[in-house]
């Protein structure tokens, strides 16, 4: 059994075509919310409403911590995808979370970005541009298959 926590973008399908190219591996996956607005939210939400923005997304950032943390700790293999169109800080901090605790990590992001991103490769296991790659190294980690 392999668990991988799924961090980064939100605005695209990438979590969704990695799950299923895994169909029949055996893998748990695991991630952040994705809903925006829910993880925006949280913590008002749960603790009670904030007047000030930077209190509001304090406590949504610290309630979402809680979730990170434990799907960062527990997971095998971290994978980070940076999408094209925002800056995820979040995944960049989320990948040097995952180094600091020694994880195995794959990052996903586009040829745009490899300058920017070149200390989070550095700390890489193996660097993808496409959902499917990521499908094919989590099946040669489990079974030792080559692609085709």
């Amino acid at each position: 059994m392999l668990n991988v926590y799924l961090s980064g973008e939100i605005h695209t399908d990438w979590r969704e075509q990695i799950i299923d190219g895994a169909q029949g591996l055996d893998i748990t996956f695991n991630s952040p919310v994705t809903d925006h607005a829910a993880s925006d939210d949280c913590g008002v939400a749960i603790l009670g409403e904030e007047p000030n923005k930077y209190w509001h997304d304090h406590k949504g950032a610290m309630v979402n911590a809680i979730r990170t943390r434990k799907g960062i700790s527990d997971a095998d293999v971290v994978v980070v995808r940076f999408g094209d169109k925002y800056k995820q800080w979040n995944a960049a901090f989320d990948a040097g979370y995952a180094a600091a605790l020694g994880k195995s990590i794959i990052v996903l992001h586009g040829p745009e970005h490899q300058h920017a991103l070149k200390e989070v490769d550095a700390a890489a296991l193996a660097v993808a541009e496409k959902p499917a790659q990521v499908v094919e190294i989590l099946r040669y980690v489990l079974t030792g298959a080559l692609p085709g």
